[in-house]
């Protein structure tokens, strides 16, 4: 005897290829109804239909049409090649090179801290190298994606300023490249690579380069804008070449203005515009246009999680554009940049101001030995309030300020030292001539000392102190901190990653042991502003960075 679920099981297969032969009968009469019978043609008469017509042309143009045909002419498309290493030796014992490739840009997340620079801190910064990989530069198939014994090809895009064939776009676009071809919207289909060009120069700390090409003829050029009066919620258009797809034009607006997408010093320089446009691998060097038809910026970067567009672009702004270029096409063909020889904390909270006593400034964290900063008196701990009488708004202002002077002109700095107001002359120097005397020096590296017990302010602040080993500089005092604990007031302020780092002064008192730090530690209140002093101490020259916040 078969079992019940048997019995259904065969049932439901048989009711199954029952439906199934019935539609596939329905499927076969219905083919024949509609065919006719063998042999047999079925004539259908059409005589009532009516023929289609290809209308007038209708002109529906809008504002991106006029845009796309008074800039598009202008925009050019860029593609690039890079010899394997055997080659390229080869060419230069030859002495055939096509040109000088730009050198590398730093490494992400690893470039030196320039002097007059943000600096990222000493607490809160983990997981910062990660989240650049989410910032793709390398539009088109970059150099480092291949390997280093085939040629290697990028694409990208670039738009004529100059009628005599001067060409702006990124330097990650010419980037190491033996050979640069760049061909003209006009173009004919079929006429090679393009039209050989040669860098002009390039500057890496905005990620713009000025390339050439010879012409025949005066050759289309954009009109720039003044990216200050771009608006977010402005529309804009980017053009460009995505996936080599030339002449593309895409549509959006302005989403956010002063965006920086790398920390400290890499990202000084750039601050970008954000735009919801689709820009794609290919696009980079493309113009960013106003509504106006003015170029307000160059597309540069994209947040993307699928290297594709995800509705987050950024574009360098038109008026660094302009100063870039102007000094690039000087005799010097680069961007020089003065500077005073110190880093900075990039940001301080109101609990740092009001201990402090500081509303706006920059906090001085370190002064670089011999030059001009430490030469004018200028330490770390500084506030730096005022340029030449004028506030001081934030690290990005003193930036923006002192890169703009020319090296051997000199500037008066305010600044408060223990609360007292202080003015000092300090000279500019070129900055990239600093950077090269200075290089990178690097400490002794040094052991945690072993854990003395529990740290008074454990319980308190969720930070677990030592005293410094015996080997530590006899410069350098404070407690050595071991350890931070997640949820607590130390990491609500941004510490953790700190450990390893010396506490040097509690709400400007300075420690020398943990004796001292804790008996300042014992004093503090709920509602009291506490403020850490936090040094590196295989850099303890270079100053030290301020944490603070109120205590819960």
């Amino acid at each position: 005897m078969k079992s019940l679920l048997e019995r259904l099981r065969v049932r439901r297969l048989t009711t199954t290829f029952t439906i199934l032969t019935t539609l596939s009968a329905g499927i076969l009469i219905g083919s024949i109804a509609a065919h006719g019978v063998r042999g047999q043609e079925t004539k259908v008469d059409s005589s009532d239909a009516a023929p289609l017509k290809v209308p007038a042309p209708r002109d529906l143009s809008t504002d991106f049409t006029k845009i796309a045909k008074e800039v598009g002419p202008a925009v050019v498309n860029i593609n690039t090649e890079t010899l394997p290493k055997e080659q390229q030796q080869g060419r230069k014992r030859g002495g055939q090179r096509f040109r000088q490739a730009p050198q590398n840009p730093p490494d992400n997340g690893q470039g030196d801290d320039d002097d007059d620079n943000q600096d990222q801190g000493q607490g809160g910064q983990g997981g910062q190298g990660g989240m650049q990989d989410f910032f793709n530069r390398f539009f088109g198939m970059g150099p480092d994606q291949q390997p280093d014994d085939q040629a290697h090809e990028a694409l990208g895009s670039g738009f004529i300023v100059d009628p005599k064939g001067y060409i702006v776009t990124n330097n990650h676009v010419v980037d190491k490249a033996d050979r640069i071809y760049v061909k003209l919207a006009n173009d004919p289909d079929g006429n090679g690579p393009g039209h050989p060009a040669k860098v002009i120069g390039v500057d890496k700390a905005t990620d713009l380069a000025v390339i050439k090409i010879d012409a025949d003829r005066p050759l289309p050029t954009v009109k720039l804008g003044n990216s200050e009066g771009a608006q977010v919620g402005d529309w804009v258009v980017a053009i460009g070449s995505p996936f080599g797809q030339t002449g593309t034009v895409t549509a959006g607006i302005v989403s956010a203005k002063n965006r920086t997408i790398e920390p400290g010093a890499r990202g000084q320089f750039q601050h970008f515009i954000q735009t919801d446009a689709a820009i794609n691998p290919g696009n980079s060097g493309g113009p960013l246009v106003n509504m106006a038809g003015e170029v307000v910026g160059v597309n540069t970067a994209i947040f993307t999680q699928s290297a594709g567009y995800q509705g987050i672009g950024f574009a360098m702004p038109s008026n660094t554009v302009v100063d870039v270029y102007n000094a690039i096409i000087g005799p010097e063909h680069k961007v020089v940049r003065g500077s005073i020889g110190i880093t900075f904390q990039p940001s301080i909270s109101s609990a740092v101001q009001r201990v402090y006593g500081v509303k706006n400034g920059v906090i001085v964290r370190g002064v670089q030995p011999g030059m001009p900063a430490d030469k004018a008196g200028l330490k770390p701990g500084d506030v730096i309030t005022t340029i030449n009488g004028r506030p001081v708004k934030d690290g990005d202002d003193l930036v923006g300020d002192i890169s703009a002077r020319k090296p051997g002109s000199t500037v008066e700095l305010g600044y408060l030292r223990d609360g007292k107001q202080a003015t000092a002359t300090v000279s500019i120097i070129d900055r990239a001539k600093m950077e090269a005397a200075l290089g990178q020096s690097g400490g002794d590296e040094e052991e945690n000392a072993p854990n003395n017990g529990t740290d008074a302010s454990q319980s308190r602040l969720g930070i677990t102190v030592t005293d410094l080993p015996s080997n530590a500089p006899p410069s350098l005092h404070g407690v050595l901190i071991q350890g931070v604990k997640p949820g607590s007031f130390a990491d609500e302020i941004n510490m953790t990653g700190t450990e390893g780092m010396v506490i040097t002064s509690v709400n400007k008192q300075q420690v020398h042991n943990k004796a001292e730090y804790n008996t300042i530690v014992s004093g503090l209140k709920s509602g009291s502003d506490v403020v850490f002093n936090i040094v590196d101490p295989q850099h303890p020259k270079d100053g030290g960075t301020l944490l603070g916040g109120t205590l819960p």
